[in-house]
C-alpha cells in the first residue's frame, strides 16, 4: 500500500501550485515596463480599478480552498486504501483483487466509494468511533450513504488528526471535518498543567488576538475549560451570557454556547476539548454527545502522543521514577503514608489503585502489618472507601486533575470479619507523575477526649479543681477562673477561705460542707452564691471528695464547680409561675362554680312537668360535661295574663358566667314583655333592642311562641333558631326555616310571625342547637335524624323526651336544653 507516499505526492504538488500562484500575484504587483502575466483562465481577468490587494487576496483564498479540497481528498483516499488493506486481510488477496471487491460492494450497495471503506473500517476497528458509528446507523440508516455522513466524518477527522504534527492542527482537523457540519465555529484544545493550570495547545476558529490573550489561564480560576476539570464529565454551557463563564472568543459572541470535555487516557485528565457556538445551544441528541465524546478521546490519545513526558517509554520511566521518590519520601514522614499507583482495566480506565509502598509508620484502623497491605488493590483493603464522595472518589480526582486534596475528620471504615470499624483521620492526596502520595492521621484518642471534656465544660459551665492539703498546692483549670471572674494569672482560692467570696447568708451552709470533707471525709455538696470581684453574683453548686493516701489520711481534695444560676431563676420564675396558675385555676373554678349554681337556680336539669290547660309540658336540661364550658342555654313557659302560654328556648353566644348572667336579662325581660300582650315576632323586636343596648355586646338566638288553650292555635317567630318541631301521629316535621336574625346583631330588627293550628295528641318539640350539632356532619343530616328518632312512638312525653335526649347526634360538648308540649 502506498498510501502514505500518495499524500505526500499531493501535498507536495498542492503546495508547488500554491507558491506558483503566489508568485504570478506578486509579479502581477510589479512597477510599470514589466511583462503582465497572462490572466488565469480559472478566474476573470483584472481590471485597471480593481485594487491590487483585492487580487491578491483573491487568489490566496482560492489557493486555501484548493489546498483544503486537496487535503480533503487525501484524507478520503487514505480511508479507501486502509479499508483495502482490511480486505487484503481478510480475503487474502492482492491490493488490485481488493481494490475492485470495494469498488464491486460500493456499487451493489449504491453507497460511494469512500462511505463503503469507512463501514469496512468500523467493522474491523471495534473502537469507540465505531460504537459512534452504530448509534447513528440506529438512529437514521439513510444518512449513512452520504460522503458527508457524521461516520465518515469522524475518521476523516482521525485521520487528519493523526497526520497532524501538533495541537494546532489538531484543532484545525476537528474543526473543518467533524465540528463545523455541526454548526460549530471555533475550537480549543487546553493542555492542563501539574498545578491545575490551563494553556491554550491549540485552536481553530477564534482570532490570534484572542489566542494571544487567552494562552494561559492560572490555576483556580473559573472558565469553560474549568467546568470539565471540575465535574470530570462532559459540560454544555448553553449561553455565555446566562453563565457569566469567561473564555476565549466571547466578546465576538457573547451569546453563543459552549460545550467542554475532559480529553484524558488511563484516568488522567491531560486536557481540555473546548467547543463554540455562535448562537445558544439548544439540547443536543444523544447521538451528537457521543460524537463530541469520540473527538475528545481522539484529542486525548494525540496529545498524549505529541507530547514527550507522555510517551510510553518516558511514562514507563517517569511512573518508575516517581514511585522511587515517594518512597524514598514516606520513609522520612513520621505519618501513615501510603504511596499508590494506578490500576487500569481492559479499556483502559482506571479501576483502582494499587498500594506501591507504606511507610514504618503506617497504622491500619484494623491493625493489619505492613506486609498484608503492601502490594494489594486499594478497595480490596478499604472496600468501605467506594462508596458515594468517599475516599476512592477523592483519590480519582486527585489523580485525574492533579489537584492536591485535603480533607479532615475523613472516616476510615474498614471491616474486622463482618464488623465494620470506622476511624476518623485528616487525608491530604497529591499527585506525583503518574503515582499518588496519600497521607493521613488518625486522630489520638485521648487528644480527641481532653478536648471532648474541655467542650464539655464549657458548655455546661464546669470548672474542675485539685486542691493538696498538705503542701496547700491548688490546680484550677481555665474554666473554673472564668467562673469566679478571675484571670488566669490570679491566685486560686483554697477551699478553707471559700466563705470570703461567698454571700454572708450562705456562710454556714459551706461550713457543714467543709465539715463533712475534711474532717468526716466523705463526699460532699454545697450551692451558694458567689461574690465575683466584678460584682456579679452567680449562683455556685460545688461537688468534691476526699483523696486518702495508702494509711487512710487525707491527702488532696478534688472536685468541681458549676454554676447553675440560670437554672436557679428558671426554678425561680416556674414557682411564680405555678403560684399564678394556681391562683388562676382557683378564681376560674370560683366563676365556673358560680356560673353553674346561677343556672341550675334557674333551670334545673331535671324540673318536674307542667300541668296548664290544654297542655302538658316537660322539659330536660343536659349540662355542658366540663363545668369551664357552662352555656347560656334557657327556656322558660309561663301563664300570661289573658290565658295564652308563653312559651320560649334561646341560647345566649359563649360561656362562662357572662353567658349564665346574659340568659337571666334575656329570660327575665322577655317574661316582663309577654305581660303587655303582644305578639312573638314584636316581642322578639323589643327583645333584640335589650340585648343590643343593655347588655355588653351580647348575641343570642331564641323561639318565642304563645299557645292559646281555647282554640289550640300557637303563634311563632323565630330570631336565629332552629324552628320547632311538629310530632302528629308516627310523622315527625320541622317548621319552616323564616327569616329572623339572630339577637343583638342589629340595634333594629324585623321577625316575621307564623301560626300552626294544632290538634289533640299533637307533640310540640323546642330545643337548642346542643342537640343536633356534630362537629362532621352537616346540620341538614343531623335535623333529619333528630326528626327520625322523635317520630318514634312512646309511652309518656317524658319517655319521648329521654329518647330524643338518648339518641341526638351531638358530639360538641355544648348545653342542650329540650321542650316538649302535648297538645290535649
Amino acid at each position: 500500500m502506498n498510501t502514505t507516499s500518495d499524500e505526500n505526492e499531493a501535498t507536495q504538488s498542492h503546495t508547488t501550485l500554491a507558491a506558483a500562484g503566489i508568485r504570478a500575484a506578486v509579479e502581477a504587483d510589479t512597477p510599470a515596463g514589466h511583462d503582465e502575466p497572462q490572466p488565469d483562465r480559472r478566474t476573470r481577468p483584472s481590471t485597471s480599478s480593481e485594487p491590487q490587494a483585492g487580487r491578491l487576496a483573491a487568489t490566496v483564498e482560492r489557493l486555501r480552498e484548493e489546498a483544503l479540497e486537496a487535503q480533503s481528498a487525501a484524507d478520503g483516499r487514505a480511508l479507501v486504501e486502509l479499508a483495502k488493506g482490511i480486505l487484503v486481510g481478510q480475503l487474502g488477496c492482492g491490493p488490485a483483487e481488493a481494490s475492485r471487491q470495494l469498488a464491486k460492494l460500493a456499487e451493489q450497495s449504491g453507497t460511494t466509494l469512500l462511505a463503503l471503506a469507512v463501514d469496512v473500517i468500523n467493522q474491523a476497528a471495534r473502537d469507540r468511533v465505531s460504537e459512534v458509528a452504530q448509534e447513528f446507523l440506529a438512529a437514521a440508516v439513510a444518512d449513512q450513504a452520504s460522503e458527508t455522513a457524521p461516520t465518515v466524518r469522524l475518521r476523516a477527522a482521525e485521520s487528519r488528526i493523526l497526520a497532524a504534527g501538533d495541537a494546532q492542527a489538531v484543532a484545525a482537523a476537528l474543526l473543518d471535518n467533524a465540528l463545523a457540519p455541526l454548526g460549530a465555529h471555533g475550537v480549543a484544545i487546553w493542555v492542563t498543567g501539574a498545578d491545575s493550570s490551563l494553556t491554550l495547545a491549540g485552536q481553530a476558529g477564534f482570532t490570534p488576538e484572542d489566542a494571544d490573550r487567552w494562552r494561559y489561564v492560572p490555576p483556580e480560576v473559573a472558565t469553560c475549560a474549568r467546568l470539565a476539570l471540575t465535574h470530570r464529565e462532559l459540560s454544555i454551557v448553553t449561553s455565555l451570557s446566562q453563565a457569566s463563564l469567561p473564555t476565549i472568543g466571547r466578546r465576538r459572541h457573547p451569546d453563543g454556547g459552549r460545550v467542554v470535555i475532559p480529553a484524558g487516557t488511563g484516568g488522567r485528565i491531560h486536557g481540555v476539548l473546548e467547543i463554540a457556538w455562535p448562537q445558544p445551544l439548544p439540547p443536543q441528541p444523544v447521538q451528537i454527545i457521543r460524537q463530541l465524546e469520540a473527538l475528545a478521546e481522539l484529542c486525548a490519545h494525540t496529545l498524549e502522543e505529541q507530547s514527550p513526558d507522555l510517551t510510553p517509554a518516558a511514562s514507563d520511566a517517569a511512573h518508575h521514577t516517581a514511585l522511587a521518590e515517594l518512597t524514598d519520601l514516606a520513609g522520612h514522614l513520621d505519618d501513615t503514608v501510603l504511596v499508590l499507583a494506578p490500576v487500569l482495566d481492559a479499556d483502559g480506565r482506571l479501576a483502582d489503585f494499587r498500594i506501591h509502598h507504606v511507610n514504618n509508620s503506617f497504622i491500619d484502623p484494623a491493625g493489619r502489618p505492613r506486609s498484608m497491605v503492601t502490594g494489594r488493590h486499594f478497595l480490596e483493603i478499604y472496600p468501605a472507601a467506594a462508596e458515594d464522595g468517599g475516599l476512592f472518589d477523592k483519590l480519582e480526582r486527585a489523580f485525574a486533575t492533579g489537584e492536591a486534596c485535603q480533607a479532615l475528620h475523613t472516616a476510615l471504615t474498614t471491616f474486622v470479619g463482618e464488623v465494620p470499624l470506622t476511624t476518623v483521620a485528616d487525608v491530604r492526596i497529591s499527585r506525583h507523575g503518574t503515582a499518588l502520595l496519600l497521607i493521613w492521621k488518625i486522630e489520638d484518642e485521648k487528644a480527641r477526649l481532653a478536648n471532648l471534656l474541655q467542650h464539655a465544660q464549657r458548655l455546661g459551665r464546669v470548672g474542675g479543681f485539685d486542691q493538696n492539703m498538705r503542701t496547700g498546692e491548688i490546680s484550677w483549670n481555665e474554666q473554673l477562673f472564668a467562673l469566679f471572674g478571675l484571670p488566669l494569672t490570679a491566685t486560686p482560692v483554697p477551699l478553707e477561705d471559700l466563705a470570703a467570696h461567698a454571700h454572708a447568708h450562705d456562710v454556714n451552709s459551706i461550713g457543714r460542707f467543709l465539715r463533712t470533707l475534711l474532717h468526716s471525709q466523705r463526699e460532699s455538696s454545697v450551692e451558694f452564691r458567689l461574690q465575683r470581684p466584678d460584682g456579679i453574683t452567680r449562683h455556685i453548686r460545688m461537688v468534691a471528695e476526699p483523696v486518702l493516701d495508702d494509711q487512710g489520711r487525707l491527702y488532696a481534695v478534688r472536685g468541681a464547680c458549676q454554676d447553675v444560676s440560670s437554672q436557679h431563676w428558671t426554678e425561680v420564675a416556674l414557682a411564680a409561675t405555678r403560684d399564678q396558675l394556681a391562683d388562676s385555676e382557683a378564681e376560674s373554678a370560683d366563676r365556673s362554680r358560680l356560673a353553674l349554681q346561677l343556672q341550675h337556680a334557674i333551670m334545673p336539669p331535671a324540673p318536674a312537668p307542667l300541668e296548664v290547660p290544654g297542655i302538658r309540658i316537660a322539659v330536660r336540661y343536659r349540662p355542658a360535661e366540663s363545668e369551664s364550658l357552662v352555656g347560656g342555654d334557657w327556656y322558660d313557659s309561663v301563664v300570661l295574663p289573658n290565658g295564652k302560654v308563653l312559651l320560649s328556648v334561646g341560647d345566649v353566644a359563649g360561656h362562662g358566667i357572662q353567658a349564665a348572667t346574659g340568659m337571666v336579662v334575656l329570660r327575665n325581660a322577655l317574661r316582663g314583655l309577654a305581660v303587655t300582650g303582644a305578639g312573638p315576632a314584636q316581642l322578639l323586636a323589643w327583645l333584640n333592642r335589650v340585648a343590643f343596648h343593655l347588655t355588653s355586646h351580647l348575641t343570642a338566638t331564641a323561639v318565642c311562641a304563645l299557645f292559646d288553650p281555647k282554640t289550640r292555635t300557637l303563634q311563632w317567630a323565630r330570631a336565629g333558631h332552629l324552628p320547632p318541631v311538629l310530632v302528629r301521629g308516627a310523622q315527625a316535621q320541622s317548621f319552616p326555616l323564616n327569616a329572623g336574625l339572630l339577637l343583638g346583631a342589629l340595634p333594629d330588627a324585623t321577625f316575621r310571625e307564623e301560626e300552626v293550628q294544632l290538634e289533640a295528641d299533637d307533640i310540640l318539640l323546642m330545643y337548642t342547637d346542643g342537640l343536633v350539632e356534630r362537629r362532621d356532619i352537616d346540620v341538614t343530616d343531623s335535623l333529619a335524624q333528630l326528626l327520625t328518632v322523635a317520630s318514634r312512638s312512646a309511652d309518656t312525653l317524658e319517655k319521648r323526651l329521654d329518647t330524643v335526649l338518648t339518641y341526638s347526634a351531638s358530639d360538641t360538648d355544648d348545653d342542650t336544653c329540650l321542650i316538649g308540649i302535648e297538645v290535649r
